[in-house]
């Protein structure tokens, strides 16, 4: 994986039902092989996965670095998700796609900075999955307001 050259997978795909576990996995590989470019590996978003599985990123990126998507996906059910029930999960997911940054926090600040860069008419992009998508122009369909 050359991140220098493409985009890592989205938040929203899915590796083994997690969230944010296809998107950590193409950091992880872009990682091992000095490819990360303007990407960061073991940023919070990761952290959230890794803390979840009850792994280092370090041994998550000598696995993915090694196995392919399918390989990685059993190392994963063997030795993490087999211990989550299916509500954890869930709700592991739903957490991921409701992470926004921290009001008043310089994470707001840069979120914020870059939302306005990238469209500033899309308000409703309050979440870091969404603003990734849209900064990789991805299609994140518009929201209402609450």
């Amino acid at each position: 994986m050359d991140l220098t050259k493409s985009f890592p997978r989205s938040v929203k795909s899915k590796l083994a039902g997690l969230l944010m576990a296809a998107r950590t996995t193409d950091k992880a590989r872009a990682y091992a092989h000095g490819t990360l470019g303007e990407y960061h590996y073991n940023c919070p978003m990761d952290r959230k996965l890794f803390d979840f599985l009850g792994l280092a990123h370090e041994e998550f990126a000598k696995q993915a670095s090694t196995l392919s998507d399918g390989q990685l996906e059993q190392w994963l059910r063997e030795r993490s998700i087999a211990k989550k029930s299916a509500l954890d999960i869930e709700r592991f997911n739903a957490s991921f796609l409701g992470y926004k940054p921290e009001p008043g926090s310089d994470g707001e600040r840069f979120f914020l900075e870059l939302r306005n860069s990238l469209d500033p008419t899309r308000t409703d992009v309050t979440t870091w999955p969404d603003l990734l998508d849209l900064d990789e122009r991805r299609d994140v369909p518009a929201r209402r307001a609450a």
